[in-house]
């Protein structure tokens, strides 16, 4: 039984004496242009629009949870940033990651369809149905893309931590543990530069940086070693002491320097250490701990035959040139280069001269390419803004797992997270084993360890001299210290440790004196 004309209880019933929904009158009273807007606003804001079409309990429940999202979100983004970036390395939560995503945005479609059929008035014209439509569409277009994007971004990040770190990865230097760090001061890292490549017999570690980290503060020293480094000692306790008694050896001289042990070592005495995926990486773990008396925690190895690529997904790098840098050439045949990368500051390099840049050496130094090969990670690391990876992070990720090999294990992740946190807002200096410090033909292995003592320990912590009772970290327990040298003196409290960007910076006096001299010959003249 219906109400009668003009009482009360008219405006709950329509004309067939049905029973209409609280606030349905609202909608039918309502004209087709508020209602595409309000669906618009309810797209923007989900929720709004089922307040406007009377379903309040729908619409604030809607509205709240999409609130707290927008909160979580906020937080994640700010105070969150190191649970977000524990989730970004984590494969598992990055599969429920991919999966929340794809909810979410089925939702939140749900929810425009909903909203803009509710305010839809009773009998629209064909052509606002058409509109409707098309204004519809284009709101789930709006929200289901970023949805794709983000889901395929976390889904390519899983793909990079699964190939790149590996759990279940065989090392003879890396104990299984579930606490990585313990309670270690410092975490040692060994960073490789490998010039494997099409016309090279096997990968030569022509870079070989020691990044030492303090756990408490983040503090980091990076140390540098020449390539032409001879004599590697190993650990007594180690079965390459055993085989290498004064040092490594393998056959001739420019086959038993440092960057031919990752190569060479293997080659000769296969399977000495034991199951492992990269024997190469362990000889020079033990081999550059017990020279820098540093116990090698991990080593990441990036191969630069894929380097120019990694730049090139970037957009290229932006260095500052103090000399002429060679582009090709041969020192040991005398070929000349091809060109050179003029002098001067923020200098703008594609791939292949970023490659160039880093590997020229023709006329100059090792320790000068060692200086620029630094510059070319700082640089790396510039170019790495959060607008360029989220346009190229595809091409990142691919190139990343072509060219970097590790041994760190996923479970440690989590740590090195929270520790970049720290290594972001200390200091990072870097000492270079240049012939200013040792003499590579024959390294004085006990001053380099005191050097690497006095880099890293705090200022009102004195540190043992060689010859001192106390052996230096990194030699094993009952090893009688060894005795005092006076080829050289020691070096100053906190050693010769210098910030990182020093040798960065441009310096337009020696550029101009370069410039002055004119570009070296070419071999197109």
């Amino acid at each position: 039984m219906s109400a009668g004309p003009g009482t009360p209880g008219d405006d709950l019933f329509d004309g067939a004496g049905v029973r209409r929904a609280p606030g349905s009158r609202h909608r039918r009273d309502r004209g087709f242009g508020p209602a595409l807007g309000l669906s618009v606003l309810g797209a923007v804001l989900p929720g709004t629009a089922f307040l406007a079409a009377g379903r309040r309990v729908l619409g604030a429940v809607t509205l709240v949870v999409f609130l707290l999202l927008v909160g979580g979100g906020v937080w994640l983004a700010t105070g969150g940033r190191r649970a977000a970036l524990r989730a970004a390395v984590d494969t598992d939560r990055l599969l429920w990651i991919v999966g929340s995503v794809a909810l979410l945005a089925l939702l939140w479609v749900v929810v425009i369809v909903a909203g803009y059929r509710m305010l839809l008035p009773r009998r629209p014209s064909r052509g606002q149905h058409v509109v409707g439509a098309l204004v519809v569409t284009l709101l789930v277009v709006a929200v289901v893309a970023p949805a794709v994007l983000v889901g395929r971004l976390a889904a390519t990040q899983r793909d990079l931590i699964a190939g790149v770190f590996d759990d279940d990865g065989r090392s003879a230097t890396v104990e299984d543990t579930p606490d990585p760090f313990g309670d270690q001061e410092r975490v040692n890292v060994l960073l490789l530069g490998g010039d494997g490549g099409e016309g090279r017999d096997g990968v030569r570690t022509d870079t070989v940086i020691v990044a030492s980290i303090a756990t408490e503060t983040g503090e980091t020293t990076l140390f540098s070693l020449p390539r032409n480094l001879e004599d590697l000692p190993f650990p007594a306790d180690s079965p390459l002491a055993a085989i290498y008694p004064d040092g490594f050896e393998s056959g001739n001289e420019s086959e038993s320097l440092l960057n031919a042990v990752y190569r060479n070592g293997p080659a000769d005495h296969p399977d000495v250490l034991g199951p492992t995926d990269d024997p190469g990486a362990d000889f020079l773990k033990l081999g550059v701990g017990e020279a820098l008396g540093l116990d090698i925690d991990y080593y990441v190895l990036v191969n630069l035959d894929g380097f120019s690529s990694l730049v090139d997904a970037l957009g290229g790098i932006t260095v500052n040139v103090n000399y002429f840098v060679p582009v090709g050439g041969d020192p040991g045949t005398g070929s000349l280069p091809d060109a050179y990368i003029a002098p001067g500051p923020d200098q703008e390099l594609d791939g292949a001269t970023a490659l160039a840049f880093a590997r020229g050496r023709f006329g100059l130094t090792d320790y000068d390419r060692m200086d620029r090969q630094r510059c070319t990670i700082d640089a790396i690391i510039a170019a790495a803004d959060p607008v360029t990876l989220l346009r190229s992070y595809q091409d990142l990720a691919a190139t990343t797992q072509d060219i970097v090999r590790t041994d760190i294990p996923r479970s440690a992740l989590d740590d090195f997270v929270d520790l970049g946190f720290l290594v972001k807002d200390a200091g990072v200096r870097s000492v270079v084993f240049d012939p200013s410090l040792i003499s590579p033909a024959y390294p004085d292995y006990d001053l380099m360890r005191q050097i690497v003592q006095q880099s890293i320990a705090p200022a009102d912590v004195p540190v043992d001299a060689p010859g001192d009772d106390a052996p230096a970290e990194g030699t094993p327990a009952g090893t009688p210290a060894a005795p005092s040298t006076s080829a050289a003196p020691p070096a100053p409290s906190g050693g010769p440790a210098a910030d990182v960007s020093d040798a960065c910076a441009y310096d337009p006096v020696r550029a101009q004196e370069a410039l002055a001299q004119g570009q070296p010959p070419t071999r197109g003249g």
